[in-house]
């Protein structure tokens, strides 16, 4: 199953074109595909079954006689426009964080102005390292964002071992975080005066990522949608905060702002972890490169929506903390558990419920968005034969890679199980960073290699030299800060190794396992009505 990218880079550069991922059907059936051809699967058993209509037989026997239209093309549909773009990269960067817990900038700037540049400087360094992503992402137009750029760039152990990181931890981690953030703000209003059960929490966060994954599962429009409406509802949030914070100004009650810098912290160490915690305050920018192959006109909008957002979440951004500076002294910011909560007890009398029904509704946003983008990275990596080819497969009906999703959400449940899943995500942020580093760092590998690739896109020099320059930062820090989580989290990674060398290098494998492979791509066709990716021409 190993990736044959090495055959594609020993092209000359001008004889390369981005990757792309269509493909045409091969005339002979196979049982395996490999990642540069992809084949339909044709399963003697499947005339057993009856899951499919007449003419979704025919297509899986190669005997279609029906004229070649958008319907006989088993891929990613591209259904997403510019404003489905944006919705993606605020949705996913607006999580709980500004509303619940925006104090590691200030606990390590130590002061309201320091704070607020810090907050602006992020923003900007954000958006270098979002354009060079453009770059990238038009360039290497395939889906699955980092783990394309490396594997194209690279090969193929580094970008195993990025997605051994995402499927172990990252994803499922992340999105079981938000899961259980909003249970806690949903049954809150019901268990005033205490915390609401573990088990309660836990029950509905499972809940709602099974109702999630569902809604992914159907239909790519409705998932957009649900993306579409929770961004508008937390930005409408956030609005309601600046308003309330440009009011309680405007009114005079400017004594938080007499003396902006009183308490800063101008030690190196301390600026620098400020400036750690702001950037990782954006992360999420880079998820919509992990959905390009379904963005329409990606040349143009990729760039477009990364111009609109990154500016647009920095200005809110540095507006909401300013309100919360205004209402709240810094040391009642750093004492709340919930700091829009509080802002809200504050500013919004009788309607002070609406801040913890915006956070649910920010983090359920949250949850679809990156539900839909890390699925399109496990989907990646079985077409590209780094992951089992049952997690490649299409639903001929809504054309979303459903095993994809269903093994993503079954991963996110799991993880509920585990008492320190926090802890799991502190331990792994390190690795996001060394592999957004590896990513940079392949955009300037083939301005070097290749220098006449085609790039629809292409960025001054200097925004991947600067962010380059930041990623080794936010790489080096943890060296320094948290030694113990950088060991774990290079402990989680080098454990893919192995890994890598038993299931994908080692290509004459026992006849039970490929059975196994066999029979479990044949059950999920079946459950799943899917079909690997191909275009009939």
């Amino acid at each position: 199953m190993a990736s044959s990218e090495a055959d594609r880079r020993s092209s000359s550069p001008e004889e390369m074109d981005p990757p792309t991922t269509s493909s045409t059907v091969s005339a002979d059936a196979g049982l395996l595909h490999t990642p540069n051809s992809p084949v339909r699967i044709r399963f003697p058993e499947a005339e057993k079954f009856s899951i499919y209509s007449k003419e979704e037989q025919k297509m899986l026997e190669g005997s279609s006689t029906a004229e070649p239209d958008d319907n006989s093309n088993i891929k990613m549909q591209q259904r997403l426009g510019l404003w489905n773009g944006v919705g993606i990269i605020v949705g996913i960067i607006v999580g709980s964080g500004i509303f619940v817990s925006p104090t590691g900038v200030l606990r390590y700037s130590g002061s309201v102005a320091m704070s607020l540049i810090v907050w602006a400087v992020s923003g900007i360094l954000s958006l270098v390292g979002a354009l060079c992503y453009a770059e990238l992402g038009t360039m290497i137009s395939q889906s699955g964002g980092d783990y394309a750029y490396i594997n194209y760039a690279f090969g193929s152990l580094p970008a195993f071992l990025y997605l051994w990181v995402a499927l172990v931890i990252i994803m499922p981690t992340g999105n079981t975080v938000i899961a259980l953030t909003f249970a806690n703000y949903i049954l809150q209003p019901f268990f005033a005066g205490c915390s609401p059960p573990d088990t309660a929490v836990r029950l509905l966060a499972a809940v709602v990522i099974c109702f999630l994954t569902w809604v992914n599962c159907t239909n790519v429009d409705w998932a957009t949608k649900v993306q579409d409406i929770f961004t508008v509802a937390k930005i409408v949030a956030l609005i309601i905060i600046i308003a309330a914070g440009i009011y309680w100004l405007a009114t005079g009650h400017t004594e938080n702002y007499k003396h902006p810098f009183e308490g800063t912290l101008w030690e190196a160490g301390a600026i620098a972890t400020a400036f750690y915690q702001g950037l990782f305050s954006f992360a999420g920018w880079n998820y919509l490169n992990f959905v390009v192959e379904e963005l329409k006109n990606p040349y143009r909008n990729l760039p477009l929506a990364i111009i609109i957002s990154l500016p647009m979440v920095t200005l809110v951004y540095f507006l909401v903390n300013v309100a919360y500076f205004a209402v709240l002294t810094p040391s009642e910011i750093l004492s709340s558990n919930a700091v829009a909560v509080s802002f809200g007890d504050r500013m919004l009398g009788y309607m002070a419920w609406l801040m913890p029904f915006f956070v649910a509704c920010s983090t359920f946003g949250s949850l679809n968005g990156g539900i839909f983008a890390s699925s399109r990275l496990f989907f990646v990596g079985a077409r590209e034969g780094h992951l089992p080819q049952a997690l490649g497969l299409i639903n001929v009906h809504s054309y979303t890679p459903m095993p994809a999703l269903l093994f993503l959400g079954a991963m996110t449940v799991f993880m509920l199980i585990t008492v320190e899943v926090e802890a799991l995500i502190n331990y792994i942020s390190f690795t996001e960073s060394l592999f957004i580093l590896v990513s940079i760092t392949a955009l300037l590998y083939m301005r070097y290699k290749y220098p006449d690739m085609e790039r629809p896109i292409k960025v001054w020099l200097g925004f991947p030299i600067i962010f380059f320059v930041i990623c080794v930062f936010l790489v080096a820090t943890p060296v320094v800060t948290r030694p113990v989580e950088l060991g774990v989290a290079l402990a989680v990674m080098l454990t893919g190794v192995p890994v890598y060398f038993c299931c994908i290098y080692w290509k004459k494998k026992p006849a039970c396992l490929r059975n196994f492979a066999y029979k479990l791509t044949f059950l999920c066709q079946v459950l799943c009505q899917a079909m690997p990716e191909f275009k009939q021409e």
